[in-house]
């Protein structure tokens, strides 16, 4: 039978002006943002096309926004804010409002919260349909979230596996993930709270998976570098992610590990085509992927009377775009030391910049829609 293991993590959050999960660290510059201030990530912003709207009231007033507690989402969290800022709104720094999925949804429900952009759909439509009082409202990346199953590719090979099913069916492949010694293997999974765990678990208490596998939940960052160092060792691991995501610059698929095929995959959903994966075909067991989930999109939710009331932050939520490339890059940068709330500001700095036009037709579209020149 399964057991989910909850490892006591020391973690001090200092909200305000924390960063990635933790205390802040030393001080950054702009000089370490590759990408940032050239011209080669011009592409990376994509605008939306302007709705006409109907608003006529002026720009301004207070907004409390939230980011979600997975730092991969703390870039994107701070280009709104800026832009939210730039607008002329009094906007409260999401760093003072971290928290997971289903605390925002209920919070954004109840408006103590006004918005956060890290939603992922459709994991995260369960946690919508009880927040009657919120709404997704623009894409910020179509259908470029990716998440499932991995496995180290020299097991792999040498077991010749190709599914997560297949490691829990069999005893002696899930004993080769035994990390702590109780006979049941460990794939390494996520926080509680978060839609993936929430799915996870219902991949192991509505099936395929609970033979001989556990699912590991506890602070992600933490749980993967261990992760990291074990595979470094030459040991085998398996374990869930997600792009854009830090994780895929350290471990990278098709050359260290492998996305593993999965039965849980949505009916009715078309499975992931292998060029659309981090690592591309060859870092699939098969391809198409079929790998537990279809693709997500990420999209802005707030709360709907917070929308009616600001036409101009709605139509900005709506022409914002961005990449999952140019997310997983600065994720890279954070999980190599640039991870300090100053360093993330001016890696939106730099990205906004880099983008001006584009941006500056976001802010326009917003202005418009408000009536304000």
């Amino acid at each position: 039978m399964r057991r989910i293991h909850f490892f006591a993590l020391l973690l001090v959050v200092l909200l305000g002006a924390a960063a990635c999960g933790g205390g802040e660290g030393p001080g950054g510059t702009t000089d370490g943002e590759t990408g940032g201030a050239t011209g080669d990530v011009t592409d990376d912003a994509t605008g939306g096309s302007s709705e006409d709207g109907g608003g006529e009231s002026d720009i301004g007033g207070d907004i409390t926004m939230a980011r979600a507690n997975w730092d991969t989402g703390f870039f994107q969290a701070e280009i709104y804010y800026q832009l939210l800022e730039e607008l002329g709104y009094n906007v409260e720094h999401p760093s003072n409002n971290q928290m997971g999925a289903q605390v925002f949804y209920e919070s954004v429900d109840n408006r103590d919260v006004d918005v956060w952009v890290n939603g992922w759909f459709p994991l995260h439509e369960n946690f919508l349909s009880d927040a009657s009082n919120a709404e997704k409202v623009g894409t910020q990346v179509k259908a470029g979230a990716f998440q499932g199953y991995l496995a180290d590719k020299a097991t792999v090979e040498e077991h010749d596996i190709t599914s997560i099913e297949q490691i829990d069916d069999d005893p002696e492949l899930a004993q080769l993930f035994d990390r702590d010694g109780n006979g049941q293997g460990d794939l390494i999974g996520c926080n509680s709270g978060w839609g993936c765990f929430e799915s996870i678990e219902q991949h192991f208490n509505e099936g395929p998976l609970g033979d001989n596998l556990e699912h590991v939940s506890a602070e992600y960052s933490a749980l993967m570098s261990e992760t990291i160092a074990r595979h470094d060792q030459g040991e085998p691991i398996l374990y869930y992610t997600w792009t854009p995501n830090w994780t895929v610059a350290e471990l990278k698929p098709g050359e260290d590990v492998v996305w593993l095929q999965s039965q849980s995959h949505p009916d009715g959903e078309d499975p992931v085509p292998g060029d659309q994966v981090a690592g591309g075909a060859e870092a699939c067991t098969s391809d198409p992927c079929n790998i537990g989930w279809t693709a997500n999109d990420i999209n802005v939710v707030a709360n709907s009377d917070f929308l009616d009331e600001n036409p101009a932050a709605e139509e900005l939520f709506k022409q914002v775009e961005l990449t999952v490339s140019r997310i997983s890059e600065q994720n890279a940068k954070m999980n190599d030391g640039d991870d300090t709330r100053s360093d993330i500001e001016a890696h939106a700095q730099n990205f906004i910049e880099a983008n001006r036009e584009k941006v500056d037709g976001w802010l326009q579209a917003a202005r418009d829609a408000a009536g304000s020149s």
